[in-house]
C-alpha cells in the first residue's frame, strides 16, 4: 500500500528571463489536489506578488502563471519530495530535495532566491551552498498559518525581493 503521507512537488514556473526564484518547502494538501502552486484561497502570496509589482490580482492559474512570466518571477519548492501528514511545514520529514543547483546553472538570469518562510530557508541550507552572485532573503510565509502578519506588513517585507534583480 503506498503511503497516503508521500508528496512530491511541483516542476518549476520559470523561464530564461526568471531573474527571482521564490522557492517555498512543500505544496500542501490543497495544492496538491489542485496541482496548483499556492493554491489555498487563504494563502496570500499571490495578493503579494500583485501588490508589490503594481498588477491585478489574478484570478486564475493561467492568470497566476501570466504573472509570474510578466515579472520574471519564478516558483519552486526546496522538497522534490517528503512525507507529511496534513500540510504545515513543521511535519515535513525524510525530504529529497529538488536540483536546485542545476536549475540556478540553466537559470544565469536568476539574482535573487527568496525564502517564502522559514521551513524553505533552513532546508535549503542544509543541502545547498549559497552562491556569490546571488541575493538570497528570508520572508516571513505567505502561508494561512502566518494569519498573525497583516496583508499589507506582508507586501512591505516582501517588496524587497525587487531591489536586487
Amino acid at each position: 500500500m503506498a503511503d497516503e503521507h508521500f508528496k512530491t512537488s511541483f516542476a518549476p514556473i520559470a523561464d530564461a528571463d526568471t531573474s527571482i526564484l521564490v522557492l517555498g518547502s512543500l505544496p500542501g494538501d490543497r495544492s496538491l489536489a489542485m496541482a496548483e502552486y499556492y493554491g489555498h484561497p487563504a494563502n496570500r502570496l499571490w495578493k503579494v506578488l500583485a501588490g508589490i509589482t503594481g498588477n491585478d490580482v489574478p484570478l486564475n492559474y493561467s492568470e497566476k502563471k501570466a504573472l509570474l512570466a510578466k515579472t520574471n518571477i519564478g516558483l519552486w519548492d526546496v522538497a522534490h519530495t517528503a512525507t507529511r501528514k496534513g500540510s504545515l511545514d513543521t511535519a515535513i520529514l525524510n525530504e529529497v530535495p529538488n536540483q536546485l543547483d542545476q536549475f540556478i546553472e540553466q537559470h544565469p538570469a536568476l539574482k535573487v532566491v527568496a525564502f517564502n518562510g522559514a521551513k524553505s530557508e533552513a532546508m535549503f541550507n542544509r543541502y545547498f551552498k549559497r552562491r556569490e552572485e546571488i541575493t538570497y532573503i528570508s520572508l516571513p510565509s505567505t502561508s494561512p498559518a502566518n494569519a498573525k502578519m497583516r496583508l499589507p506588513d506582508l507586501c512591505a517585507v516582501w517588496e524587497q525581493i525587487l531591489l536586487y534583480r
